[in-house]
């Protein structure tokens, strides 16, 4: 071997080690070594890798355990476990992979129950899925969206008749805990007129899954719906990668041009998987312990429902937000109404008194129900929500006979037409009333004429 080629071999050496060490252009898998584990944040050091990458950490019995690039500081990368962390030690290696995180999409998915990973939970095979799509999705420009202006069927009256959803609507199910969310949840699985149903449960109970699957969902909706189940004794990544692998979903079949409904139980426990996140690698505080981070993928999530391009398919959605406490002021809960397209709440007092659904129609709203409806039902909504908060308002001299008949005209009146409200409220969870039934139910309320002036 000549001088020269002694040289070139001797600098390829040094290269190569330099790559090991620091990692190179060439794309060469340069390992490093775990120095440090609080909570559940593991700190590596010697290995270069992007945010969002994906790393090996190989533990006492050479298993490899997937973990996330979520930070780093100078030298050291900040990691996330999205498994078990059990036979971790000190200094254990720390492989990149190479890869980031990504969903596998298809129609096989259709009639099963799967992890945040995309593994199944239902004891069946894993479905081949050739589809790759992005966990993160992809930003769409909002000119290009179609507007509002078809609405959606939920089978609730309600909601159908006072509280009208329209296609690629976002809204929110504000609800304490034990107040009946999960059997409203299920009843629009059931009874939306929608092609494909998905299922986002994150940072639940892990009992309240199999309960919802067999109770509440049933065989008939699981056939046309695709369950993500995420429990609370998952790490908190897996938790948010949960979310954002049912968001995927719904947009692959948008994507198909299918008609979409989007149903995440909760987008709290989304926001508070990341504020674990956010304070594990020490981001500062900023509202009652949640990171500004927090505040700013709240948005980056539910802005990827919605509608498509015109004439495409839609994602319509609907979030639940714990109200921590029943404070609809909770940090989580302001965020989540300026985000959203309205807001569905449901009271604690209305499930204590055996109404359910539990709506409270007056502090409900839907943004998009002057773009779907006609003027009759939105003047008869107007009239309905009037009567209600009136009675409601007087409802304490009412119920100690403080208030004299005769009194007032408009609360006589509001006397009057209560049992006939709450009746019409009330829905059994086995029963559906489509649009144009609670339409017409509607309008039964105030039978008399509107004028021209009204509905013109």
């Amino acid at each position: 071997m000549g001088p020269e080629a002694q040289r070139n071999r001797l600098w390829a050496g040094r290269i190569e080690r330099l790559g090991d060490r620091l990692g190179d252009s060439r794309g060469l898998v340069v390992e490093g070594k775990l120095t440090r584990m609080v909570g559940l944040t593991l700190e590596a050091v010697g290995c270069r890798a992007a945010i969002g990458g994906q790393c090996d950490v190989i533990n006492a019995a050479g298993e490899r355990i997937e973990a996330e690039v979520v930070g780093f500081s100078g030298e050291s990368l900040y990691l996330m476990p999205t498994g078990d962390i059990r036979g971790l030690e000190p200094d254990a290696r720390v492989v990149p992979a190479g890869r980031i995180s990504e969903a596998r999409v298809g129609n096989e998915l259709l009639g099963r129950v799967i992890d945040g990973s995309g593994r199944p939970l239902d004891g069946k095979a894993m479905p081949h899925l050739a589809r790759r799509w992005p966990l993160d999705g992809g930003y769409i420009n909002p000119l290009s969206r179609a507007p509002i202006r078809e609405p959606l069927d939920v089978g609730i009256r309600a909601i159908n008749a006072l509280l009208s959803v329209g296609r690629g609507q976002r809204l929110g199910l504000f609800a304490g805990s034990g107040v009946g969310k999960s059997v409203l949840l299920g009843m629009m699985t059931r009874f939306t007129d929608a092609d494909v149903v998905v299922v986002g449960l994150i940072g639940e109970r892990g009992r309240e899954v199999k309960e919802f699957i067999d109770n509440i969902l049933g065989e008939q909706g699981l056939q046309r719906a695709v369950v993500v189940a995420v429990p609370a004794d998952q790490p908190p990544l897996r938790r948010m990668h949960g979310a954002m692998l049912a968001t995927a979903i719904a947009e692959y079949f948008r994507d198909q041009g299918k008609q979409v409904l989007l149903l995440m139980d909760s987008l709290t426990r989304f926001a508070q998987a990341q504020r674990e996140i956010g304070l594990a690698i020490n981001e500062p505080p900023a509202t009652k312990g949640y990171p500004p981070s927090v505040f700013a993928k709240l948005p980056q999530l539910v802005e990827r429902a919605g509608n498509g391009d015109r004439g495409g398919g839609s994602i319509t959605a609907f979030y639940t937000v714990l109200a921590e406490g029943d404070d609809q002021n909770d940090p989580i809960a302001d965020a989540a109404r300026a985000i959203l397209d309205g807001h569905i709440v449901l009271s604690r007092r209305l499930a204590e008194s055996g109404h359910y659904p539990a709506i409270d129609i007056e502090a409900s709203v839907s943004r998009a129900m002057n773009e779907i409806a006609d003027r009759r039902q939105i003047v008869a909504a107007r009239e309905f929500k009037q009567l209600y908060s009136l009675y409601q308002q007087n409802r304490d001299l009412i119920s100690v006979g403080a208030y004299e008949a005769g009194s007032n005209d408009q609360i006589d009146l509001a006397i009057g037409a209560m049992p006939s409200l709450r009746k019409f409220l009330h829905q059994d969870m086995h029963t559906r009333f489509g649009i144009g039934d609670s339409l017409d139910d509607l309008l039964s309320l105030f039978p008399q004429d509107l004028s021209a002036e009204e509905v013109g």
